[in-house]
């Protein structure tokens, strides 16, 4: 999942409201002062808030209970917070716990994360950032962030094939949503998964890959539903460049007629708009630059125009007039892929984000039809919004990807923090999109319940005997999955 950070370091104030949205508790928040930070989450008990022994940097009753997500609009009901420091830990504390979910870097915008017994962080646990070059693999702890793991990557000589947009969220939790980045011919980067090791409801330690366990490509994008994922091995292949370059101002008319061809001009291309007039606001093109002696990259951006838009004479945030000095670097100046092919500075470390997400996904040959639903819905979405990304996904083989069987074009709405307004459009933008059988992303915030979604998904049954074959006592499940997923 991926975040707009408007500020650096700084917020709006909370005003928790005592209503409900239909993704649990609501975090209304206000207009004219700053946001005091969140804290950090500690924790690590046995009982699940019921009592028992606390291992040290515990928490639980309400200290745990104000927790908040990235964004503050989402508190986490869950009383208890664990943190455990090793493995052993992590086995004990769930074969306790009556209920329990893994929590990752926060950065949701629903309550898939939450728990109504308790949550586990792996913060705390060793990265253990282990590469194997034979294998041209790595391994690492399920709560690492990208961004870390990506600059040990880089020192190295090894590079991950792609990044999502901000490096700050953690691994384990990523892949587990489907979130992705961009580029006709790149995966999500759950298709970067080679295996897993995964902490089942009874503290067994499963091992699952790919090619040698026939649940494999149903347990990555996993949801949080099949037990605690401590350590997954990624695919890795040698270091490369990227240069970035920015186009402003792209008309519409030229994006449709040559959408295709406009996606694939580089190795990642991001096009941003707000919905309302005759051009696409921004176009983020990264581009692969080759090694010594090899062929020239797939396309040379040393030109003015890129399919009737300007280039940036100066760095550019996706959100008009904010400054870029927190975006990763521009003007097509070649550096390491680990600082290029996010959008965001690892650096720069968001405390929290004046801002609500959703995402939805249609097959590659309907993207113009669905812009056009969308084009003509302008008038609802743009006064709601900050800014839309466009972004394509190669297809792939995980049963509840985003990208399951289909070259993808992903349509992502970073709103303002408008809660009530946004999940009254949300219904309205989906019953738009429904001929088009548009996947919603499971880390943000959408309308559909089971019952709809189950039929964008050929293998949503099999998703749910699995997970009913790992976690029988549904230890692993919460309101949002019961909704969502098994229309409980």
């Amino acid at each position: 999942m991926r975040g707009w950070p408007l500020t650096h370091g700084q917020g709006l104030p909370s005003l928790v409201s005592d209503n409900k949205t239909a993704d649990g508790p609501l975090v209304r928040r206000g207009r004219d002062a700053m946001s005091t930070e969140v804290s950090e989450m500690p924790g690590l008990d046995g009982q699940t808030g019921r009592g028992g022994l606390l291992a040290p940097d515990s928490t639980e009753g309400a200290g745990a209970a104000a927790e908040l997500n990235w964004a503050g609009n989402y508190r986490y009901t869950a009383p208890v917070i664990h943190r455990p420091r090793t493995l052993a830990e992590v086995q004990e504390v769930v074969a306790a716990a009556p209920k329990i979910r893994a929590l990752g870097s926060r950065h949701s915008f629903n309550s898939i994360a939450d728990s109504p017994g308790a949550l586990i962080s792996l913060e705390s646990l060793d990265p253990a950032i282990r590469i194997d070059a034979a294998a041209r693999t790595v391994t690492v702890s399920g709560g690492t962030r990208y961004g870390t793991l990506a600059e040990k990557l880089q020192a190295n000589g090894y590079a991950l094939p792609n990044l999502a947009s901000l490096p700050h969220i953690s691994v384990a939790g990523a892949i587990a949503t489907a979130t992705h980045g961009s580029g006709d011919a790149n995966g999500n980067l759950a298709t970067s998964v080679a295996a897993l090791q995964i902490v089942a409801a009874d503290g067994t330690i499963h091992h699952l890959s790919r090619g040698n366990s026939p649940d494999f490509d149903g347990a990555v994008v996993g949801l949080g539903a099949l037990g605690v994922v401590t350590k997954v091995t990624l695919d890795i292949e040698p270091t490369f460049a990227v240069r970035q370059d920015v186009f402003e101002g792209l008309p519409w008319q030229t994006v449709l007629e040559s959408f295709d061809a406009a996606t694939s001009s580089a190795y990642s291309v991001s096009l941003f708009t707000d919905w309302s007039g005759d051009a696409v606001a921004q176009s983020w093109l990264k581009s692969r630059l080759p090694l010594a002696g090899t062929a020239a990259p797939e396309a040379a951006f040393d030109v003015d125009t890129f399919f009737g838009g300007t280039r940036a004479t100066a760095a550019r945030h996706p959100l008009p007039g904010v400054s870029a000095e927190n975006c990763t670097e521009q003007l097509g100046v070649p550096g390491p892929w680990s600082e290029r092919l996010a959008h965001f500075r690892m650096a720069f470390t968001p405390s929290s984000g004046d801002e609500l997400q959703s995402e939805f996904f249609v097959r590659r040959e309907h993207a113009v039809a669905a812009i056009a639903e969308l084009r003509a819905l302008s008038h609802r979405i743009t006064p709601l919004l900050h800014i839309s990304e466009i972004r394509t996904v190669a297809a792939d083989q995980l049963w509840l990807s985003t990208a399951y069987g289909q070259d993808s074009v992903g349509f992502h709405f970073t709103w303002k923090q408008l809660q009530d307004e946004v999940e009254e459009l949300l219904p309205v933008i989906e019953e738009a999109l429904a001929p088009l059988d548009a996947r919603p992303h499971w880390g943000k915030l959408f309308h559909a319940d089971a019952r709809s979604v189950a039929g964008l998904y050929p293998r949503f049954d099999d998703f749910k005997d699995l997970a009913e074959r790992m976690d029988p006592e549904h230890k692993f499940r919460n309101e949002f999955l019961a909704r969502k997923v098994f229309g409980e």
